[in-house]
């Protein structure tokens, strides 16, 4: 061994030297301990302020569920959310008869606006009315020159005298869109009045308009103003006398006055034989400023099997695509013909 080896065998041998050997060693286990102790307190730190953030969004979310409407029965559901509107404005209504299958199912849509009111006194009361003149009718019929498409007609007409009429009295502006389906065993008759929208997948999987919005930019409807002596201008969309997103509705007495809104309802028949329809979707306006027609219908389509039958899932897709208004979605199943109607 040569005396350098030998030198510095000796040097690491003497039990001073072990003990720096030693201490060192101590001392750098101690700083890595409190480096990986540091280490681990940001990474809890940083996902605390994770979890802090997800938990206030989550809170957000569900201020965008402060008021949630639901309806479920074996063929028809409802999901509907206040969103991020300060209001609740949309109703929605059903009425069918479980103990006698020839009666006409009835299905409402009503998107309130300037208050609730409007739509709420639709709601309560439309359907009823509906319902009582679709059974004298069909004691009549046979001798009536009425159908269901005028007595639709007629009722939803009367309804916005009674709505203008209750509420002019206590200087209330509340309007309502109106949007109703009759459901019976062969026919299913729809009448419009707005913006609120009615679509059927047929036996193809294809989307079938059943209502069409009544907009002030169509060009029917904005002649029809302009010749009642009123105006449409643009403030985010298109509206009667620079107020109203909707040509036509119930209620809005002070717009009434002038003769630029009307009440009448587009009434639409159509033969359930002939387009073997899966289901129907009625809805607000705040679905349809998400979705169109097709991309509607393929949606619930995929999520029938769900136990809101898809509407619950597209309103939050809805909600998620940064709608921000009230959203209200009814979905109809509605069976295989030959066998009952669905959406009892």
């Amino acid at each position: 061994m040569s005396p350098l080896a030998r030198t510095v065998r000796y040097l690491l041998l003497r039990p001073q030297t072990l003990l720096l050997l030693g201490g060192s060693l101590a001392l750098w286990s101690v700083l890595e301990v409190k480096t990986i102790l540091r280490s681990s307190r940001d990474a809890v730190s940083k996902m605390k302020g994770r979890v802090e953030e997800m938990m206030h969004s989550e809170g957000m979310l569900h201020e965008g569920f402060s008021k949630t409407w639901q309806h479920k029965s074996s063929g028809a559901a409802v999901y509907s959310i206040q969103g991020k509107r300060d209001h609740m404005e949309d109703r929605f209504d059903i009425l069918t008869d479980a103990l006698n299958q020839s009666h006409t199912n009835i299905y409402g849509i009503f998107d309130g606006h300037g208050g609730e009111t409007a739509a709420e006194y639709a709601k309560s009361h439309l359907s009823v009315m509906l319902r009582q003149q679709l059974q004298r009718y069909e004691t009549q019929k046979e001798s009536s020159t009425l159908t269901r498409q005028s007595i639709l007609k007629q009722q939803i007409l009367d309804m916005d005298k009674e709505i203008l009429e209750k509420l002019s009295a206590s200087y209330d502006e509340a309007g309502t869109t109106c949007l109703v389906a009759l459901l019976s065993e062969k026919e299913l008759t729809v009448a419009n009045v707005g913006d609120s929208r009615a679509v059927l997948c047929d036996k193809d999987g294809n989307a079938v308009p059943l209502s069409h919005d009544h907009k002030p930019y169509h060009l029917k409807e904005r002649k029809r103003i302009k010749k009642a002596g009123g105006f449409i201008s643009f403030s985010g969309s298109w509206r009667v006398q620079g107020v109203l997103a909707m040509s036509r509705s119930l209620g809005d007495y002070p717009l009434k006055k002038l003769n630029v809104l009307i009440p009448d309802p587009d009434v639409l028949t159509f033969d359930l034989d002939k387009l073997q329809p899966q289901f129907m979707i009625l809805a607000s306006d705040g679905l349809w400023d998400a979705f169109s027609n097709e991309e509607a219908v393929h949606f619930i389509k995929e999520r029938l099997d769900e136990p809101h039958f898809g509407a619950k899932s597209i309103v939050l897709q809805a909600f998620s695509r940064g709608c921000p208004d009230n959203i209200t979605v009814m979905v109809v199943k509605l069976k295989k013909r030959g066998s009952k109607a669905a959406g009892e």
